[in-house]
């Protein structure tokens, strides 16, 4: 008897599921066909059925925040600035002062305006020295073609007194750079002589030699070029055996300078065999500096200063 109630109970548990199922399967396909019809707009279905679907919230868009500022402090709105138009001085002309020109100070690369015309044509009395007889010394340097010269017919002032040439020295000192390379050490024993110091050097030579003898290799005060500050007696480092000699010639050091000097703006003052022209005796230690571009034109020619210039 119970078996049979509970077979009884357990059939009407199933219909009951069963159709409790189909109804909620049914439902759900009404509620899709439904929104489907809405074009699937859930919000729109739920309103026509009286039901209100959540609303749309508005996109939110942060402005920037104002700079925060003190409460007991007013904000002045300022007027538009504008620029006032700024009267220009007119430009004056500035008229630049002549420059004097230093008389005592040589220009070997820049000719000088006006040469010395009475100095490129001095008396022709010599003496024996080849220096003019009762010739007084001058007030001012002699520039012939815009090149500083001094020999026995062109002496310099007493009180020239340029020192060592700037120009000259960094040049020379090039060629002592470059003299390395070839495992040559150059040095200059002796440059730049005051006219005091020319007197001193002369007297003593006079005493040693006599004046005739002197004359060949030692300028008399006022026509050294060693007063020009352009001069440059040249010899070996650790050879002073040779320097001031005409032994240096026969150097690897005197040879490199004769062939290489002009390259660097010096010429070989006093060559041999030219002493009729030049006044002094062959001396291979002795440069003089007058520029590159000379100093080439110089060397190539195979010729003096003096000849050069057309003081011979």
């Amino acid at each position: 008897m119970n078996r049979k109630r509970r077979s009884t109970y357990s059939k009407k548990s199933n219909k009951a599921l069963t159709i409790t199922l189909l109804l909620v399967g049914a439902l759900l396909t009404a509620i899709v066909v439904w929104i489907g019809f809405n074009d699937w707009d859930v919000n729109k279905s739920l309103n026509q059925i009286g039901i209100e679907g959540p609303k749309e919230q508005p996109l939110i868009v942060q402005e920037p925040e104002e700079p925060e500022t003190d409460d007991d402090t007013d904000i002045v709105e300022l007027p538009p600035v504008t620029e006032e138009p700024v009267d220009e001085e007119p430009e004056t002309e500035v008229k630049e002062e002549p420059k004097e020109i230093e008389k005592d100070v040589p220009k070997t690369t820049t000719p000088k305006d006006k040469d010395k015309s009475e100095g490129t044509t001095p008396p022709v009395s010599l003496n024996k020295s080849g220096y003019i007889e009762g010739q007084k010394l001058p007030d001012e340097p002699t520039y012939v073609n815009g090149i500083l010269i001094a020999n026995k017919k062109y002496p310099l002032p007493k009180t020239f007194a340029p020192k060592e040439s700037v120009e000259a020295r960094e040049a020379f000192e090039e060629m002592v750079a470059e003299a390395k390379l070839s495992g040559i050490n150059l040095t200059a024993f002796s440059t730049y002589r005051s006219y005091e110091y020319q007197v001193s050097l002369y007297d003593r030579y006079v005493q040693k030699d006599g004046v005739e003898k002197a004359d060949r290799y030692s300028a008399r005060p006022g026509y050294s070029e060693h007063q020009t500050g352009l001069a440059f007696d040249i010899g070996e480092v650790n050879y002073e055996k040779h320097w001031a000699s005409t032994s240096f010639g026969e150097t690897e050091a005197g040879k490199w300078v004769a062939a290489n000097a002009y390259r660097y703006g010096f010429i070989l003052r006093y060559p041999k065999g030219k002493e009729e022209i030049t006044g002094y005796m062959q001396e291979p230690w002795h440069f003089r500096y007058v520029g590159k571009e000379v100093a080439e034109e110089i060397f190539k020619r195979n010729v003096t200063l003096e000849e050069y210039l057309g003081l011979n």
